[in-house]
């Protein structure tokens, strides 16, 4: 169980033959239109520090941090290039040999440490209330917005941060009927310390049809923002937790589209066959398992006649790179009383891309304006998606220009 070096990606990035294609899905080209930013200047720089051409102290290697790591240039590249891969063993090779800032250490020690992240969040439950006094602005209500960080990302709003996990909530198995699946519910960081509601109505979905549901209290991050920022330990000590903690689960299931990439794409490259082979995304399971005309059956029909709801739905990035586009559309559209509208724009990048919202909010905000003119010709009431990540971004991108609808998880609308 160990992350691939750098060098190892020599053959495959010979394969980028400096096309462009990757240019037109890039959202951090699109906004500086500078090559540094795009897949194939990073891998020319990945290369070079592969082969030892340039050396760490090198002026452009901070255009391999400037990635949201998306995976719109792997979709986009036609030698099926995996440049996310990449820039992610390039910031590793540079960790091990000068470790990260003090805010890559901090995000990586936190997400590392599952008891950290439980008295982090506990600590910021507690101390909210006192910190949104200091908040210059008012937040709607019905955004689900309170708290400001003051200091590190300006005007950036987050969800109010429950004082009960998801853990303090379920207990750690539900029994299910003879003969079905044990699911392992893989929560990760999102859907535990942000959005528990939304992990407690995908555990409902899933026991409600008798599967045997694990909710391993003993699972940790998916890995994702330590490998953002070049911590290969920590995404290898993580593994190595989540693969123990899953392992009497027949299937493991992630309602987190971050996650889902976390714990397949790069435990993949780690060699852990056995468990990524078993893991399955949320809306991805539904539909294998036929669990949509099921649900139709038992929704409960209103005896008056209403309006559906509108909605349009966002592609997360790492659900569209595995093609997992049309499934959640066709659990919308089965939906009594909801109308699917798409939107222009519904595979952009929304632009928060996890540990690089906080380093570059900026750029994480302005990538995220792209979504406006989509969000505000749609004329929707809710705009779905199947990420915390994005559901942060989303709603900040929304209460922030004043749009009169809420970002909701697919799972709430189900």
């Amino acid at each position: 169980m160990k992350n691939p070096e750098l060098a190892d990606y020599r053959e495959v990035m010979r394969q980028c033959v400096k096309c462009g294609a990757c240019q037109a899905k890039c959202p951090a080209y699109r906004l500086t239109r500078r090559e540094g930013a795009v897949a194939r200047g990073k891998i020319a720089l990945a290369q070079a520090l592969a082969d030892g051409e340039i050396g760490i102290e090198n002026t452009l290697l901070p255009d391999l941090d400037f990635c949201l790591l998306c995976g719109g240039c792997a979709t986009a590249c036609p030698n099926a290039v995996p440049t996310p891969e990449i820039v992610a063993a390039a910031r590793r090779h540079i960790g091990a040999q000068r470790g990260g800032t003090t805010l890559e250490h901090g995000i990586s020690r936190l997400t590392a440490s599952p008891k950290l992240m439980k008295m982090a969040a506990k600590t910021a439950a507690a101390g909210q209330s006192i910190l949104s006094g200091f908040s210059s602005k008012s937040i709607p209500a019905e955004s689900g917005l309170r708290l400001r960080l003051p200091q590190a990302m300006a005007g950036r709003l987050l969800p109010r941060i429950p004082h009960r996990n998801l853990f303090d909530r379920l207990p750690e198995k539900i029994a299910g009927q003879p003969g079905k699946p044990t699911v392992g519910f893989f929560a990760g960081c999102g859907l535990t310390y942000l959005f528990p509601h939304i992990g407690e109505k995908a555990v409902a979905l899933l026991t409600r049809f008798g599967y045997e549901v694990i909710i391993a209290k003993s699972q940790g991050c998916c890995g994702i923002p330590a490998a953002s920022c070049g911590d290969g330990a920590a995404v290898e000590r993580l593994a190595a937790r989540n693969v123990s903690a899953f392992k009497e689960a027949d299937v493991i299931v992630t309602a987190c589209a971050s996650c889902f990439s976390g714990i397949g794409d790069h435990y993949r490259a780690m060699g852990v066959v056995d468990f990524t082979g078993k893991v399955v995304e949320f809306s991805d399971f539904l539909l294998r398992e036929k669990l949509l005309g099921l649900m139709a059956g038992q929704q409960e029909r209103p005896g008056e006649i209403r309006p559906p709801r509108r909605v349009t739905w966002h592609d997360p990035c790492h659900l569209k790179r595995h093609g997992l586009t049309s499934g959640p559309r066709k659990i919308l559209k089965a939906l009594p009383d909801v109308e699917l509208v798409e939107m222009a724009g519904a595979s952009l990048c929304c632009g928060l891309g996890g540990s690089f919202s906080l380093k570059h909010y900026a750029a994480s905000k302005a990538i995220g304006t792209e979504k406006i003119a989509g969000l505000t010709a749609s004329k929707a009431e809710y705009v779905v998606t199947a990420c915390p990540g994005c559901l942060i971004q989303l709603q900040d991108i929304i209460s922030q220009a004043g749009l009169p609808m809420r970002a909701t998880h697919l799972v709430e609308m189900l």
